[in-house]
């Protein structure tokens, strides 16, 4: 486990809508070099940034036509290198965005596949033996999609999502038809996963930090169990180990107990999967809400995960570029409260840009870049009042997608003037887990309780333990325990009489008890 994620917290950038500083609408590598101050000065240490490889734009950058060039609209290779070094500077980590599963359809490799002589991209995709010859439903195709009829070589090519993305070859774990499956061993199937080990590389010697590995799981096909993928990812990890051990790697999986056995140093608990984090801050009757939802599913999927990990760090995010901001769902005292459970929990905690100001979901967007109802979430940071709220000189017409329009439209710059913001909140939260160790990423955690109100956690290491109460109803609630110490964080009024805790709604507290 590379050291510094002991006490990573990262923050997630959308390139495209953090900021514009050449006044063509669309964010880019220098407006985060820009930009580092601000989110150092948040208390985040690590940056992942959404894709900003080459690409014809489908799918907002997850089709990727070149992996070893950054899109001409964010900057150059060069800008790149200079934000690792200037982050490096500040003691900040960069991870990128890596996406092996697929390609952009215009990728140099899938042009040469589509060619019906044998070259050495021939097998660098999944394709049928025959253009009639459809692919059946199995486990590992996420949409079981094909592409048929599109040159003269003989065959269908699976896609991996959307229809501009052809699934790249890394084998297939059970082998229904031998005419075009091929074993993960097979030369095809190492040649993709060589390749995309020599991408990982070139990127780590550019000065990347890690990479945050889109659809993790999708990799082997026929792989009902994920047994293929993880043994691929086990031996990713076993080379990463040798040949950059500080390097991390984080899987979007939302299966803990198979990606941190896999050999990732991180997971998300995410809306797919299993971990029910949709229950704490994303459905009809969220738990950090005053009215009040159910977090046991979500523990039981926890412990789970937890006893299974191995050792890696399952990590809670306030959101990311694919799911609707928390805002839309919780106002800005649940998110304050929501927060001190982010930040008080193991594995690295995830910020998404614009989360710390409580930036809305924006409804009814047009779809931008394979967006759809995702567009919501991918709108410009809001910096200030200026033009376009200081998020570029461009005219409006050009951006990326329109600024919110509320006029009351919550920015950087007040949020940083006003003490009692959810930005300084997350300031505040921010500092204290740094300052005590039992609240990092590492530290084991035991829950008190496992249903209802109110939440109760115990973070311990060797150097100290730290009980965490959380009420986020309307309701008083207590709690009896022998635990009792020193509160060193509090919002709202938590109070220890008689080895009982009474809490009042909407509160929480850290109490160093050892």
């Amino acid at each position: 486990m590379p050291k510094w994620l002991d006490n990573a917290i990262f923050y997630e950038i959308y390139p495209q809508t953090f900021n514009d500083t050449n006044a063509d609408g669309i964010g880019d590598i220098e407006g985060i070099i820009e930009k580092l101050d601000y989110i150092k000065g948040l208390g985040c240490n690590a940056i992942w940034i959404n894709p900003c490889f080459e690409s014809p734009f489908k799918d907002a950058g997850y089709d990727i036509s070149d992996y070893y060039k950054v899109a001409p609209r964010y900057g150059t290779n060069s800008d790149l290198r200079r934000l690792f070094e200037e982050a490096h500077k500040k003691d900040m980590r960069v991870i990128l965005d890596l996406v092996p599963g697929h390609t952009s359809t215009d990728h140099k490799w899938f042009l040469e596949s589509m060619k019906p002589e044998k070259n050495e991209y021939t097998d660098r995709y999944v394709w049928t033996d025959r253009v009639w010859n459809r692919p059946n439903e199995m486990p590992g195709l996420t949409n079981n999609g094909c592409l048929i009829g599109i040159s003269d070589r003989d065959g269908a090519v699976l896609t991996n999502y959307y229809s501009s993305q052809a699934a790249l070859n890394f084998g297939f774990y059970n082998i229904d038809d031998p005419k075009w499956q091929q074993p993960m061993d097979a030369p095809g199937p190492r040649a993709t996963f060589n390749e995309m080990m020599n991408i990982m590389r070139f990127w780590f010697k550019m000065g990347c930090d890690g990479f945050r590995v889109d659809m993790a799981f999708s990799l082997v096909k026929n792989d009902p169990d994920r047994e293929g993928t993880i043994k691929l990812w086990q031996q990713c990890r076993e080379i990463l180990d040798k040949e950059f051990p500080d390097k991390a790697l984080v899987a979007e999986w939302g299966e803990p107990e198979n990606s941190l056995r896999g050999g990732f140093h991180m997971d998300f608990m995410l809306p797919f999967g299993s971990s029910h984090y949709s229950d704490l801050f994303r459905c009809e009757n969220p738990y950090f809400t005053k009215k009040g939802g159910d977090i046991s599913e979500f523990i039981k999927a926890y412990e789970i995960a937890y006893e299974k990990s191995g050792g890696g760090l399952m990590c809670i995010p306030s959101g990311n570029h694919d799911i609707e901001r928390i805002a839309k769902y919780l106002d800005s005292q649940e998110m304050k409260i929501a927060y001190a459970f982010i930040y008080s929990m193991p594995g690295a905690p995830y910020l998404y840009a614009g989360d710390e100001i409580g930036m809305r979901y924006i409804e009814g967007l047009r779809s931008k870049e394979g967006g759809y109802e995702r567009t919501g979430t991918r709108t410009p940071i809001q910096w200030n009042d200026g033009v376009n709220a200081g998020f570029s000189d461009a005219p409006e017409y050009m951006l990326y997608t329109p600024i919110d329009p509320d006029e009351n439209r919550p920015t950087i710059e007040a949020a940083l003037a006003d003490e009692t913001s959810i930005l300084n909140e997350v300031k505040r939260l921010i500092a204290i887990r740094k300052e005590h160790i039992a609240l990092q990423s590492n530290a084991k955690i035991t829950f008190k309780t496992k249903s209802g109100y109110p939440l109760v956690y115990l973070r311990e290491c060797e150097e100290e333990a730290v009980l965490v109460i959380i009420n986020p109803s309307s309701k008083t609630v207590d709690f009896e325990t022998e635990l009792s110490g020193e509160k060193f964080y509090e919002n709202g009024s938590i109070n220890y009489k008689n080895g009982k805790y009474i809490i009042d709604g909407g509160s929480a507290a850290f109490i160093r008890i050892r």
